[in-house]
């Protein structure tokens, strides 16, 4: 990891002077190199020791944390904090989960398309980020650092909803006796149907976008300028638009789910399937989308909308 971080810091020297501005970033920091390369890679190899990750989804995982390490320590801390809490969601109760879903997978392995769906969005927004603003952690402010400010939050948004999200399907399924009822009429449906939320569904969504939101506000406080602090607005509200995120992130992906991705019950096993066949029983959506496309237009939504909203209602 050494020699490799040392080389790319060399190149990134004699070949990116522009993206190095006083005071604003510290992209020539060899020590930046350094964890962007370990703590992503370190991440991996534990994610698919312990099956969290398959061989394809820890090699991509592996380059989306470089990514975001490397643009900022904070959206690293909301992708290990997701990446973390998400995992541990998936195996709680796993057991009782195998009866609800014909695709179930012990310990909810994610392969690359998994990855790339929750985590893909995030990526590509830092590369904007990483060129408008150069390697950092900077204060939000969108007033006179708007542009850099809204990549910021909606990166932010984009993890926030992918965390909510894998809460309230995790969750909401083992942690409530209730009945799910179908987003967009209101209706009763089994557990696991796409589009069927519950109120501790919901607040498990709101709290996942919490936990995201914590992790890159405890990381501005620690990285930035206590001086650069005391001159910029509260950063507190990062607190409520990470909730925000995971929330309606959630919202969001159940109304697509409910739309647009198909849910029938095999009336043989008795759990949910996403795609018509005989001997299963129609009971919502229409067959145009899978779980990850839903994921993916679910956090690109949320990454575009949540920062405007933010814009409007911060100060």
């Amino acid at each position: 990891m050494i020699p490799i971080s040392l080389t790319l810091w060399v190149f990134n020297i004699l070949s990116s002077h522009y993206l190095i501005q006083s005071g604003e970033t510290d992209s020539s920091n060899p020590i930046r190199w350094f964890v962007a390369i370990g703590l992503p890679l370190t991440i991996s190899y534990y994610g698919h020791k312990k099956k969290s990750l398959s061989f394809s989804g820890a090699v991509l995982g592996f380059f989306i944390g470089f990514l975001l390490t490397l643009t900022s320590y904070a959206f690293m801390a909301s992708l290990l904090v997701f990446f973390i809490t998400s995992s541990w969601a998936t195996k709680y109760k796993s057991q009782n989960k195998r009866n609800l879903e014909e695709d179930f997978k012990e310990g909810g392995q994610r392969n690359w398309l998994q990855v790339l769906c929750n985590g893909g969005i995030a990526a590509y927004l830092a590369m904007f980020a990483l060129i408008d603003s150069g390697c950092g952690e900077h204060v939000i402010d969108l007033e006179y650092r708007n542009r850099q400010s809204w990549l910021a939050l909606a990166i932010l948004c984009a993890i926030s909803c992918s965390n909510g999200d894998t809460w309230a399907s995790e969750f909401g399924t083992v942690l409530t006796t209730a009945e799910p009822r179908l987003v967009i009429s209101g209706e009763k449906v089994p557990r696991g149907t796409n589009g069927g939320v519950t109120a501790v569904g919901i607040a498990c969504s709101a709290v996942g976008g919490l936990v995201v939101g914590f992790a890159y506000y405890i990381v501005i406080l620690l990285c930035v300028d206590t001086e650069i602090l005391r001159a910029s607005p509260n950063q507190w509200p990062i607190l409520f638009i990470g909730l925000f995120g995971g929330f309606f992130g959630s919202l969001l992906d159940s109304f697509l789910g409910s739309v647009f991705q198909y849910s029938g019950i095999d009336m043989k096993t008795r759990v949910i399937v996403e795609y018509p066949r005989p001997g299963v029983r129609y009971i919502s959506g229409s067959p145009w989308l899978d779980n990850h496309s839903v994921n993916l237009i679910g956090c690109f939504l949320t990454a575009v909308i949540t920062p405007t909203l933010a814009q409007i209602l911060w100060y």
